[in-house]
């Protein structure tokens, strides 16, 4: 089934269109579906490497975090034994002990206070709570003293009571110093053992508060992100900052293996999400877009199919209306060849290829009282325009010459009409010829048409103006002689200006070449032969002219006979009155009676119906003149050529029956050919005149 033709009709492009209206709709449905789920994808997935790249860095910084705490507090753990070693070496001069507690303070930068805190009554004569404390005041200033007292009872306190109790260090909970540092701390507490190996006193390192919440700054993974310390016992070392209600936070935990402490990185996640949310704004954006001008292409897919509807329907009836007005202008030029069965005494064969589907080419032939009336025109333009001036002026050779017989009369009528009404100063190129049978007299005008081709060159003809150009122009008639077998070649420039894919013209040297080498054919042959020529030639290129060609061939009248053995005499009468020399005549009688004895016999086997023509023709080829004798019937096919040679050495008795006039014939002539043409026996016959 041929697609591409359905679809350039109406009902295909309306089917077509309204396919596309419904496949339309699933399509944008399709590709919303299409972007939704893959901007969708891409979301979860940029979602999601967010959160783990958030959960790398956090990770990362909650262990530098954690190292910077551990480096503290095994710095912090260090000087408690550190100190518990030296309290114990002068564990009776509580003096070397204040001494000691300075110099850990100083040292260690970080350290708020640092405090040894004696069993009750441990130096009586300092009283019974002795606890000999340096805390660090500024920046540069420690304080050392006795802090020890009934109102500041140590031994209630957390650390105290838990380091008399292990024999290594410990991190207490978050409290308030008020009588150290007099600010939120931590503390590492260490006993110190007597001499006697019995827990003395308890060595206390405050880590102030202040120092561990200033570490934001090595924690700022994200703004507005913030982080907690929460001791080993869930007690918040550095309290969780403000949170918003309805945010949502990421929380990433570290926890520190030494003390026990747990440090946490809290971000928001609309901080963590910022830009995602900014690149799925502008994905939107970009999908919603395409979306628009997916519609906007379908709209206009839509719009341009109802313009090709619309442009189809017209051109439908564009091509609707050139048909018909092809067809009738094909009905306007003669189309049965050969012409009139009833005038053997000429032939002819046309035809006109128009560039496009109509053209401003015509030709035309007709018989009136024994005369033969024939034109072939060229319409300056091509198409619609062209065909109507063409049909015009076909119809005014046909009007015109039905009362008029002079070519000059009949020109100058044709140009006047023309050239009346012609507004859009269109002229037609025009040979005209008017042949008398019985005289073989052709009077001929010529309104600057190309030179038709005349026997074996250009005709003589004079230069008069085209038609439709100058109304009351006088036309200036010719006249020639024409003899049995004299051809006219018409012809337009599409002929000779046909132009190959180098733009080389076919010319008139290769026409005139053409037409020598066909001289003796057929007008059909002729004419198809020069077209088959023009088309190797182009090659293929476009054709960019209307082409015609109208052959005439003026010749003797055939003899034509019924199948009827007695209308066999005529021949020779026929024979004598075509001018052939005189020593040929008998030969040539004999032959072609034996040949139309033949056919009749062979041809016609069953019935008395049918006709025998024979036409005669004068040909010349490189041996020389010749003269061809056609014989023509429609009866069976019957090949004579083909019959078995007779052996004429045999005697009569011993030959079979039948083939010595085929043979006498061959002897008689120097060439006999046999071919079947639309249904019909043709055997030609053919004599040299001079070997």
């Amino acid at each position: 089934m041929e697609i591409f033709p359905y679809l350039c009709t109406r009902k295909g492009l309306d089917t077509m269109k309204q396919k596309r209206t419904y496949s339309g709709f699933w399509i944008i449905l399709v590709a919303a579906i299409v972007l939704e789920g893959t901007a969708c994808v891409q979301y979860f997935y940029s979602r999601a490497g967010l959160r783990q790249e958030a959960e790398k860095r956090a990770k990362t910084e909650l262990r530098k975090a954690t190292l910077e705490i551990k480096s503290h507090t095994v710095e912090m753990e260090a000087a408690a034994k550190t100190l518990a070693m030296l309290a114990e070496k002068h564990v009776n001069c509580p003096d070397s002990i204040y001494a000691a507690t300075r110099d850990i303070v100083s040292t260690i930068s970080n350290t708020s206070s640092v405090a040894i805190a004696f069993v009750p009554n441990y130096f009586p004569q300092e009283g019974e709570f002795f606890e000999a404390c340096s805390s660090r005041i500024g920046d540069d200033s420690i304080y050392t003293r006795q802090i020890g007292s009934a109102d500041h009872d140590y031994t209630q306190l957390e650390w105290y009571q838990r380091g008399l109790g292990l024999d290594s260090c410990w991190w207490c909970e978050p409290y308030l110093d008020d009588s150290g540092s007099q600010t939120w701390v931590v503390s590492c507490s260490h006993p110190v053992h007597g001499a006697d190996g019995e827990v003395v006193a308890v060595v206390c390192i405050d880590l102030s508060l202040d120092y561990l919440q200033n570490m934001s700054e090595y924690l700022q993974v994200y703004a507005e992100s913030f982080y907690s310390i929460t001791s080993a016992d869930g007690e918040q070392i550095v309290p969780i900052g403000d949170t918003v209600s309805g945010r949502r936070y990421l929380t990433f935990v570290e926890e520190s293996s030494d003390t026990g402490w747990q440090i946490a990185i809290v971000i928001p996640e609309d901080v963590i999400f910022a830009d995602l949310r900014r690149i799925g704004l502008i994905v939107s954006i970009l999908m919603f877009l395409g979306l628009g001008i997916l519609i906007y292409i379908i709209y206009r897919s839509g719009r341009d199919t109802k313009r090709l509807v619309e442009t189809t329907t017209v051109n439908e009836r564009m091509e609707r209306e050139l048909e018909i007005a092809k067809a009738i202008q094909n009905a306007m030029l003669p189309k049965v060849f050969p012409p009139f069965l009833d005038r053997l005494d000429m032939n002819a064969y046309g035809i006109v290829k128009p560039a496009k589907e109509v053209g401003g080419d015509l030709y035309d032939f007709y018989v009136r009282h024994d005369k033969l009336f024939f034109c072939v025109g060229d319409v300056s333009g091509k198409g619609v325009p062209a065909a109507l001036v063409m049909a015009m002026t076909r119809s005014l050779f046909r009007s015109i010459t039905a009362h008029e017989e002079r070519a000059a009369e009949i020109m100058q009528q044709i140009n006047d009409s023309m050239a009346d009404q012609n507004e859009q100063n269109m002229f037609i190129t025009l040979f005209l010829g008017v042949l008398d049978f019985n005289t073989g007299m052709l009077e001929y005008c010529n309104a600057g048409h190309n030179a038709p081709v005349f026997r074996r060159g250009l005709l003589d003809v004079k230069p008069n103006l085209p038609l439709g150009i100058m109304p009351g122009y006088e036309y200036e008639a010719q006249q020639i002689q024409m003899e049995y077998n004299d051809t006219m070649f018409l012809y337009t420039d599409g002929l000779t200006e046909a132009e190959n894919g180098r733009h080389e013209q076919y010319g008139e040297e290769r026409m005139l070449r053409t037409l020598s080498a066909l001289a003796d054919s057929r007008p059909r042959e002729v004419v198809e032969a020069m077209i088959k020529d023009v088309e190797q030639f182009v090659h293929g290129a476009e054709q960019s002219d209307d082409l015609t060609i109208l052959f005439v061939r003026y010749q003797i009248p055939a003899l034509v006979m019924r199948n009827d053995i007695q209308q066999i005499p005529t021949l020779a009468e026929w024979v004598e009155g075509l001018g052939i020399p005189m020593e040929l005549n008998m030969p040539v009688n004999l032959a072609l009676e034996e040949a139309v004895s033949n056919v009749m016999l062979y041809a016609y086997p069953d019935t008395n119906e049918g006709k025998v023509i024979v036409e005669f023709v004068r040909t010349t080829d490189d041996q020389g003149e010749n003269i061809l004798f056609t014989i023509t019937d429609s009866g069976i096919p019957f090949d004579p050529t083909q019959r078995k040679e007779v052996d004429v050495t045999l005697s009569a008795e011993e030959r079979a029956i039948g083939g010595l006039g085929i043979h006498l014939v061959k002897q008689l002539m120097d060439s006999i050919v046999y071919h079947r043409e639309e249904n019909k026996n043709v055997l030609t016959l053919m004599k040299r005149l001079h070997k």
